[in-house]
């Protein structure tokens, strides 16, 4: 079989940075902690357990209420970033806070609170309940409102003066297109987009495939909103089928069938090991021979390993 990689893949400086600043805390006498998924990928958060270090995750807790369920120790702040509230908390319990929050989130909360000092109110373009999101509109619950759809949109008052920005994982089209909206119905509104470098590069190279590609694999785990946003843009701007996919066991034979040219992308805290491994067995792929349809087994012992293409 034809097979593309798309180019880049594996892991985002702000991923890169966050698990070296997790593995740094490996194999420690005290108990090392992370709030929430350091990066959202499963992969990843079962290796650096392996490493001694366990991750605080429960689904509809945000990560202030996270914090009563540690007691002493290191805490790490994910890669998602924090609001100052969970620090001052982390602090006052007695924790070690370790902070490895994206520099392209930190670059948004400083955007957010300086203008929140200038007298604006903040439009966050984000999805609802993700970390990210949680982070930002926890700076000032007030003033800062989360822009899910035009909906919201709608719910602005028109007479106040706004910076608009946004979770830096979004779609870049759908950014674009709540942006346009918003000139239109808020006389004060000003665009400060915050779609973060490695996203925006990949979601261009999704839309860009040529035509003669007949399926589309997305790389990642399903908890990782740019990944589930490759995958969207993918299924919009080309009529072929699309998967997303966690790792090479998730590939159905059936998938394969009467396919010549695969695509094959990842999400920003996908580890490259699991997407070349897919790519490699793409490559060597042919539905009338059954030797071939043999999966390799997934070692877990390179899923740490920084590399990108």
């Amino acid at each position: 079989m034809l097979v593309k990689g798309i180019v880049p893949r594996g892991y985002c400086k702000g991923v890169v940075r966050a698990i070296e600043i997790a593995k740094k805390q490996a194999h420690q006498e005290t108990p090392v902690y992370i709030l929430g998924m350091i990066v959202h990928n499963q992969y990843i958060v079962n290796a650096l357990e392996d490493l001694g270090i366990q991750t605080i995750d429960r689904k509809g807790k945000t990560r202030l209420e996270l914090l009563d369920e540690i007691d002493h120790g290191k805490v790490i702040i994910t890669a998602h970033g924090a609001s100052q509230k969970v620090f001052d908390k982390a602090k006052a319990k007695g924790l070690e806070v370790i902070d490895a929050s994206c520099l392209d989130v930190i670059k948004t909360h400083d955007l957010i609170q300086g203008k929140l000092n200038e007298g604006y109110e903040i439009l966050y373009i984000g999805k609802k309940g993700h970390p990210e999101a949680e982070g930002a509109i926890s700076i000032d619950e007030d003033k800062i409102h989360l822009i899910t759809s035009l909906a919201d949109l709608k719910e602005i008052d028109p007479t106040k003066k706004y910076i608009m920005t946004n979770q830096t994982t979004m779609s870049l089209y759908d950014v674009y297109d709540l942006c346009e909206k918003a000139k239109e119905l808020l006389p004060f509104v000003e665009i400060e987009k915050e779609t973060c470098t490695a996203t925006k590069i990949r979601q261009e190279a999704i839309k860009n495939i040529e035509e003669s590609v007949d399926v589309i694999f997305i790389v990642g785990d399903p908890h990782s909103n740019n990944t589930r946003k490759l995958a969207s843009i993918a299924k919009e701007s080309h009529h072929c089928d699309v998967y997303m996919i966690e790792s090479i066991d998730d590939i159905e034979i059936e998938w394969l069938k009467d396919k010549n040219y695969a695509a094959v992308s990842s999400g920003a805290s996908t580890p490259t090991y699991l997407t070349n491994q897919i790519i490699e067995y793409l490559k060597q792929f042919d539905f009338n021979d059954s030797k071939t349809h043999q999966k390799p087994f997934i070692d877990k012992t390179k899923i740490l390993t920084q590399k990108g293409a």
